[in-house]
């Protein structure tokens, strides 16, 4: 069981429903308004537990949020499943912007260092967070490690959640936007599994195309079932590892960071107007 976000396997009998097939029968454990189910807990109580989990880490989101927009420094919330290549994408994304601009991550996962590790080698500056036994960063975490960062104006903040297509998708860090990575060796079925994670994100790469010769993988379908629980999401093909589609990674980064500038500077002047 996660010991923060409080979601758990589902083994109590007597609170599930179920359907049958051809072959068997499928149990659904995801019913009701919360969408989710932990042994001995009421779905009311579940509710309120997840209302005031989120809560809390709403509010602690704002003020990274905040904080990152009187400094100027747009962010972003990058998640995947385990293996995805997402911290092969960012290293191969510091070493084409460091020296251009100025950036910084966070990174996260359960145990070691490591990928902070890699991070560094690449002359940026990181900060690890470990989470034990917790799946996923909050804003609360988030907002420790922004305190150690040098962060300056216009730049750059990466954070790398922990390795999970669930949890991390109903946590707000205070970022501009999350970005979810999608590997070909994955399966295009990934969007309709994980349906709140796609549903959260407002672009989806999809890495290593590299490999699509020695595959089976549809990427028309994958980008498919991405915009059938989120129609607006946009995606990038790309491979961390030859490089090919990095150019339009990078112009949407400078795309989304200015607009993200411009509605910062929007909001300062309104808050201006009504002082």
């Amino acid at each position: 069981m996660c010991t923060v976000c409080g979601c758990g396997p589902a083994h109590d009998q007597g609170h599930y429903h179920g359907n049958s097939t051809q072959k068997g029968v499928d149990l659904h454990f995801g019913h009701g308004t919360a969408g989710g189910h932990v042994p001995g807990v009421s779905q009311s109580r579940l509710l309120q537990l997840e209302a005031d989990i989120l809560g809390k880490n709403k509010s602690y989101a704002e003020k990274n949020r905040a904080l990152l927009a009187q400094l100027g420094v747009f962010a972003l919330n990058l998640l995947s499943s385990p293996g995805s290549g997402k911290t092969a994408l960012l290293v191969e994304t510091l070493k084409r912007l460091h020296g251009k601009e100025t950036l910084a991550v966070i990174e996260g996962d359960q145990q070691t260092a490591n990928d902070a590790d890699r991070i560094r080698e690449t002359g940026v500056a990181a900060i690890q967070i470990n989470t034990g036994k917790g799946c996923h960063l909050d804003a609360h975490m988030v907002g420790h490690a922004l305190e150690s960062l040098p962060l300056q104006d216009g730049g750059l903040l990466f954070i790398e959640n922990v390795g999970n297509l669930v949890c991390p998708a109903g946590f707000d860090l205070g970022e501009a936007h999350k970005v979810v990575i999608l590997s070909v060796t994955e399966g295009e079925d990934k969007p309709l599994k994980y349906p709140d994670m796609f549903a959260a994100a407002d672009l989806m790469i999809l890495n290593k195309i590299d490999l699509l010769p020695h595959l089976d993988f549809d990427v028309a379908a994958a980008i498919e079932n991405a915009r059938r629980v989120n129609r607006k999401i946009q995606v990038l093909e790309v491979s961390a590892r030859t490089g090919e589609g990095l150019d339009g990674w990078f112009t949407w980064l400078d795309q989304a960071r200015t607009r993200q500038m411009a509605l910062n500077s929007g909001h300062s002047q309104t808050e201006l107007a009504a002082e």
